[in-house]
């Protein structure tokens, strides 16, 4: 027995019959389709449907959508009644002829059970329709024939109207601004997708992609197992702040977070043949919500760090021994002098703060006439931008009240640079008279050691010769480059 051929057996089909790709191209034309139509294969093959046969009227809207249909929801669809215009012949200045068809557009599949192909059965009823025009004037018209024509009219009249109310529920499922999809199948494949939901995954058509596709690590998030198992029991789920990565048609994955609901959808028998996914994307009130409570949990730790530094600043400001207003106005200068440091960082978002600034920021209320200040720009973090306003404070008030600042002639330079893996920052004080600069020993000269060697790992040195007095620091490079987008030069 002979091995059955697809191609004969195509060709010997005695209705017309066509198949076009998922493009609307003809790849197919059995020979009572070019019967019918009046057009070769040859004239066909590998073009658009609807530029061998024109047209820009409804009926080709109507056409044309009902094929797209087949490879939306892969099942038959049928178009009981509809006029088309064809050429008379393969000349165009025959002009055309008005016909009248019934046409049954059916899916194939490949092995994977995605659509390909849309075959079209076609049947000329132009002389059915014919009769019934003639059936006013001539009783001896066949009623059969015109009855049925009538009938045929009639449902495609209804399969219009049921098909522009489906169109409208589209047209508003498109405009909504939450997440709207229908997916078909044991495989979860898109059959709809609506603007917010086609640009969540990336801008693009969806109808004909399974979900797995869509979202790569659907499955192993879980989400492919919950979308199996209302497919499988028919009961919805409903699920807050459920975290899926997108895939884009050119590579890389994005991370959302939505608010979804799967409804199953049932056939007329009950069958549950689809799910019909709703959900609103909260990614941006996720994140903000993310990035707020990092917010809250660096200012708990920034306040208890403010606190302690405070704590750390009362307990020998008013020890016992000392005058209790000269105890009250150095503490409170030395509030200050970490409440500028902060304002500093706050304008910077706590990132950062220039080492210039920051001494300057303490030097300002004093007479800058009698200072030079240089120095290569160099940022500090957050923690060595208070630990060295809290140095020049402690410098600048010793000055003020024991060194150069104390005396008409007395002179302040400070200058700074960046010399292999230190930062270096020399303080010197100097006096024109006899007067030699000291240094005070107490609690602030105390801090100014804990800071320098402890908090900051550096060096500190002091040299008292030639009547001034010379304070060096030395603080590792690495305190000042912790935020690697801000260079250190």
């Amino acid at each position: 027995m002979n091995r059955l051929n697809f191609h004969q057996l195509f060709d010997a089909l005695p209705s017309p019959h066509m198949i076009v790709d998922r493009d609307l191209h003809f790849v197919a034309a059995n020979p009572a389709y070019e019967n019918v139509t009046g057009r070769k294969r040859d004239e066909l093959i590998g073009r658009f449907l609807f530029d061998c046969f024109p047209s820009e009227g409804p009926e080709r809207k109507r056409l044309e959508a009902s094929i797209r249909r087949v490879f939306e929801t892969g099942k038959p669809d049928t178009l009981a009644f509809i006029e088309y215009e064809i050429p008379i012949s393969s000349d165009p200045a025959d002009g055309l002829e008005k016909r009248y068809w019934s046409a049954v557009h059916s899916p194939l599949c490949d092995e994977g059970g995605q659509v390909i192909f849309a075959l079209q059965n076609t049947v000329d009823i132009t002389e059915l329709v014919r009769l019934r025009t003639a059936a006013g004037s001539s009783a001896s018209v066949p009623t059969e024939e015109t009855a049925l024509l009538q009938r045929t009219r009639e449902i495609e009249e209804a399969y219009r109207t049921s098909r522009s109310q489906l169109d409208r529920f589209r047209h508003l499922f498109e405009q909504a601004p939450g997440l709207v999809a229908l997916l078909r199948g044991p495989d979860h494949t898109f059959t709809f997708a609506n603007r917010a939901y086609r640009l969540l995954a990336g801008d693009r058509e969806l109808r004909g992609l399974p979900t797995r596709d869509v979202f790569p690590e659907a499955e192993a998030k879980g989400l492919i197992e919950l979308l199996d198992r209302v497919y499988a029991t028919g009961e919805a789920f409903e699920g807050s702040g459920l975290r899926v990565l997108a895939s884009y048609p050119t590579g890389g994955l994005r991370e959302l977070f939505l608010d979804v609901s799967f409804h199953p959808v049932r056939d007329d028998a009950g069958a549950v043949e689809g799910i019909f996914v709703q959900g609103y994307d909260r990614t941006e009130s996720v994140r903000s919500h993310h990035r707020q409570r990092l917010l809250i949990d660096e200012l708990n730790h920034r306040v208890k760090n403010t606190l302690s530094t405070i704590q750390s600043l009362a307990r020998p400001s008013f020890r016992a021994d000392r005058d209790r207003e000269e105890a009250r106005r150095a503490f409170e200068a030395r509030i200050v002098a970490l409440s500028n440091a902060h304002n500093l960082l706050s304008e910077r978002h706590w990132e950062s703060a220039d080492l210039e600034t920051i001494l300057l920021s303490e030097l300002r209320a004093l007479d800058l006439d009698r200072m030079d200040v240089e120095g290569s720009p160099l940022r500090l973090n957050a923690k060595a931008a208070i630990a060295m306003a809290m140095v020049f404070h402690e410098l600048a008030s010793n000055a003020l009240k024991y060194g150069a600042l104390s005396s008409p002639n007395g002179r302040l330079s400070v200058r700074w640079s960046k010399q292999g893996d230190a930062v270096v920052v020399e303080w010197r004080e100097s006096l024109d008279d006899e007067r030699s600069v000291a240094i005070q020993p107490g609690f602030g000269m105390r801090m100014l050691e804990r800071i320098v060697t402890g908090e900051l790992e550096g060096q500190l040195s002091a040299d008292t010769g030639d009547g001034g007095l010379i304070w060096t620091l030395r603080l590792p490079a690495v305190e000042l480059e912790e935020i690697p987008h801000l260079a250190l030069t």
